[in-house]
């Protein structure tokens, strides 16, 4: 497991946007490290701004507003989007607005309250890629399986545990929607944030963006 502690997202994506170019496995059209973990240790600090990523901060906004809305309908979305096209179903819904999911059986909700009843309690996780429905992954399987949430020393802190997850598009906008969520939770606690754990079992770059660096 590569594990190591970082202040902020932008450090985290640039250490492995060049562990994975030098030592990633290539599979497909990627170049892959497994079972990658990592702490987050300030993680308001979430917006990238490496040039060559030219990360877009407004995307992430409507993205992140997007979720809170909890309409899986992705048609408006995929006009800035494209990548959204093609995992719409007939209906243009999408699995992958998180925000969707945490709102089925009220997920978010009831792990606010159990964090304000027990603040030790170690079942406040919401769940978001489930098994039991890859069925109903035909276009748009998601990326996350869940969101872990336990509070100590009187801070929140998370942990996205992500089954596969894209460096360049995927990583950098999903650790800012997780990071506005835990900012979310913690505001609905009234404590401060603490620190954010991602871990992904596949984290990969494509191959179009072996040389996004070097361009």
């Amino acid at each position: 497991m590569y594990y190591k502690k970082f202040d902020n997202a932008q450090e985290a994506f640039e250490y492995y946007y060049d562990l994975i170019n030098n030592y990633g496995i290539i599979v497909n059209n990627t170049k892959v490290l497994y079972n990658v973990g990592f702490d987050i240790l300030n993680p308001n600090d979430n917006t990238i701004s490496t040039p060559w990523r030219k990360w877009n901060k407004d995307y992430a906004d409507y993205e992140w507003d997007w979720y809170l809305n909890g309409d899986n309908n992705a048609e408006e979305i995929s006009k800035k989007a494209k990548i959204w096209k093609n995992m719409m179903d007939e209906n243009c819904n999408v699995n992958s607005n998180y925000g969707y999911q945490w709102r089925r059986n009220n997920q978010l909700n009831k792990i606010i309250e159990l964090l304000k009843k027990d603040k030790t309690t170690r079942k406040a996780s919401i769940s978001l890629y489930d098994g039991k429905e890859i069925d109903l992954y035909k276009k748009d399987t998601i990326c996350t399986y869940a969101i872990n949430f336990y509070i100590t020393d009187n801070k929140l802190n998370i942990q996205a545990l992500m089954r596969s997850n894209d460096l360049v598009y995927g990583f950098c906008n999903d650790q800012y929607c997780f990071s506005k969520l835990q900012k979310l939770v913690a505001d609905e606690l009234n404590i401060e944030t603490g620190t954010y754990f991602h871990f992904a079992c596949n984290m990969h770059i494509y191959e179009r963006h072996y040389k996004l660096k070097n361009k």
